[in-house]
């Protein structure tokens, strides 16, 4: 992609308009929080409505609880500190759930939710320096002096986290809210204690990045760009001390950004990085380092991303692995680094139009962000494994210690996954489609209605259950215009009706509609759901003999609810002769389960094994996302298949 940008970009606010990413450059921009109604009744809906009526509520009684919040209580009396609740990123939580509040609040008005937030906002507020610092876990009596600890304290990070709530509410028509205030006093320091002349330094963690890039766009203050263009220069030459353990990878603090050939180390962390690049790239017009971006994302994509759209495959490090190192039962897939996914090929998709880009970004709402929170909004996976061994329950009812588990935790020690599915469900809409001067492009489907760009969309659908999306036009521009509409990269044999014609046959990728359009105009977009088998990559080694089943934009699961009585998971062999069929939300395969081989002193033989099914049988694949929602169980999401024609031993 060919950027031009002038150098002295983002003088002004250049977008008011309730968005997460408002480029300063360039026509295409989402739509904002308030333009988009989702049906209560349909997918995202029910998620968005339980997230504003329950998930707000529930982390912040949480962090109340637990003394999180209190931590700024103590700072704003002065009081000399002992024993601090909560990690020292503890206070980003409070920021992202303020930004999740700021966006629902955007989207239309609630007085108690508007209360909670003023209040909350006000004790943030007290807590904060003379000169605009902001931490409960540095720089006060009883602390650890400021940004004596870079490489882990986050103190950059968990203002980066209120910097981007402060822009949320601003964007949703409160420029003059006192969170605002806050954030751009704490900006306007970093500004001086890390710009030209101050510390030649990084955070450990970053956000700050994507932050500051945002900040100058919507307050118009170009030195919050170039601050955060600063910090995404100086990181990859080994600055920042590295912990026991870790490596300078951990934090892409080992090659310079623009060097880079893939994303690498800690998973949230490359993300929310690769993002504020993004930013600093598009108002730059820095082509080189957009360039190197699309490259990283691609072959990030290509070999490090896992079937649900999940990224990093350690959890020694919460990071990515190698090429290809994508183990199922091992997954870490951090809820936190889709989110952070989803904005990383936001900002490239609005950059350069790709519908690469929003295919990936589906996958991963789908098979990632809206997997991690219970029906009830209480409860959360922080981890996304593609194959679960032990179905033991762990920490129902409190903290739980571990990232991983077979079942969703209402909370964690590191909580923050919650908050930040929280921000992302409120915030949702802005990425389901995008508005340009020739049009609109519907990217995501969801039932509800669309206002932009003139249009007035109602789309009727039961997606991602059935592939049917009906698009009805209660308004049009009155000229001729542009609707375009994604038909994803699965979609094979999609097929397109649009008002006084035929169906047609569409290929995946952007389809275009240039007419004249009437109100009542219906456009009917069917796109298959029949479920299909999905086979990895030969070098995945992970899964190799093992196959997974897709149905439109789910990926599916075994689960052992759906087992036959007495049989184990690891007997399971799927039959991928007999296609699948659709079943309700998932699918139905042919299966055998295979006997148990001899007990031997170790788990090898010197013969190939010839395993003998022991029967055969139908079973019920459930869409990924609904995994444990009946309790405990083992699951897994590629399924070995049985072989037609067994080695021969020797």
């Amino acid at each position: 992609m060919t950027l031009s940008v002038s150098p002295d970009a983002t003088s002004a606010p250049v977008r008011t308009r309730a968005v997460p990413v408002a480029p300063g450059r360039g026509n295409r921009s989402g739509i904002a929080v308030d333009e988009v109604a989702f049906d209560p009744a349909g997918f995202w809906g029910r998620r968005q409505a339980v997230n504003a009526a329950a998930t707000f509520a529930h982390c912040l009684d949480w962090m109340e609880r637990l003394g999180w919040v209190g931590n700024f209580d103590r700072v704003a009396r002065g009081e000399t500190t002992t024993e601090r609740p909560g990690w020292q990123f503890s206070d980003s939580e409070i920021y992202k759930l303020l930004e999740g509040m700021a966006w629902e609040l955007g989207r239309h008005d609630d007085s108690q939710l508007a209360t909670t937030f003023d209040d909350l906002v006000a004790r943030v507020g007290s807590a904060q320096d003379d000169d605009g610092y902001l931490s409960t876990a540095f720089g006060h009596p009883g602390l650890p002096p400021r940004y004596s600890d870079l490489a882990m304290g986050h103190e950059l990070y968990n203002m980066g986290h209120l910097i981007q709530a402060a822009v949320a509410r601003a964007r949703t028509g409160r420029p003059d809210d006192p969170l605002v205030g806050i954030a751009r006093r704490a900006a306007d320091h970093i500004c001086r204690e890390f710009g030209v002349g101050g510390r030649d330094a990084v955070c450990g963690h970053a956000e700050i990045e994507v932050a500051l890039a945002e900040a100058g766009r919507a307050f118009g203050e170009r030195r919050y760009l170039e601050q955060a263009r600063l910090f995404v220069q100086r990181r990859g030459h080994r600055s920042l001390p590295v912990p026991p353990l870790l490596s300078a990878e951990y934090f892409q603090d080992d090659v310079p950004v623009r060097d880079a050939a893939v994303l690498r180390g800690h998973a949230v962390r490359a993300l929310y990085l690769s993002a504020g690049a993004v930013d600093v790239a598009v108002e730059t017009g820095d082509s080189g380092l957009f360039s190197s971006l699309e490259r990283q994302w691609e072959r990030t994509v290509g070999r490090r991303t896992y079937l649900t759209g999940g990224m990093g495959s350690r959890h020694q490090d919460e990071g990515f692995g190698e090429d290809f190192e994508l183990p199922a039962d091992r997954a870490y897939c951090e809820t936190c680094a889709g989110v952070a996914s989803v904005m990383f090929a936001w900002r490239l998709y609005l950059a350069t139009g790709e519908v690469r880009y929003a295919d990936v970004i589906e996958r991963t709402l789908f098979n990632i962000i809206a997997t991690s929170p219970s029906d009830d909004g209480r409860s959360f996976f922080y981890a996304n494994p593609l194959h679960q061994r032990d179905a033991a329950a762990e920490a129902q009812d409190g903290v739980n210690p571990r990232a991983e588990g077979g079942v969703r935790a209402p909370w964690f020690e590191v909580s923050c996954c919650p908050t930040n599915v929280a921000r992302t469900l409120a915030s949702l809409g802005a990425y389901t489609a995008s508005v340009d001067e020739d049009g609109v492009t519907v990217m995501q489907y969801a039932a509800g209605t669309i206002r932009a760009g003139g249009f007035v969309l109602r789309v009727e659908t039961a997606y991602p259950e059935h592939g049917r999306i009906r698009i009805v036009l209660d308004a049009a521009p009155e000229e001729a215009s542009r609707l375009r509409l994604r038909v994803p990269v699965w979609a094979t044999g999609a097929r397109l009706r649009l008002p006084g014609t035929d169906a047609m046959p569409v290929k995946p990728g952007w389809v275009d509609v240039h007419r004249s359009f009437e109100p009542g105009d219906e456009i009917l977009l069917d796109l298959p759901s029949t479920p299909r088998y999905t086979w990895p990559d030969p070098r995945i080694d992970a899964v190799r003999g093992a196959v997974a089943v897709e149905r439109g934009p789910l990926v599916l699961c075994l689960e052992s609810h759906d087992l036959p009585a007495g049989a184990h998971l690891d007997a399971v062999r799927l039959v991928t002769g007999i296609p699948p069929r659709a079943e309700g939300d998932g699918a139905l395969v042919e299966a055998v389960t295979i006997s148990d081989p001899p007990e031997a002193l170790m788990p090898y033989s010197r013969t190939a094994p010839t395993p003998k099914p022991a029967g055969s049988t139908v079973l019920r694949l459930v869409p990924y996302h609904r995994w444990a929602e009946r309790g405990p169980s083992t699951m897994r999401v590629f399924v070995p298949v049985q072989s037609t024609q067994p080695e021969a031993a020797h």
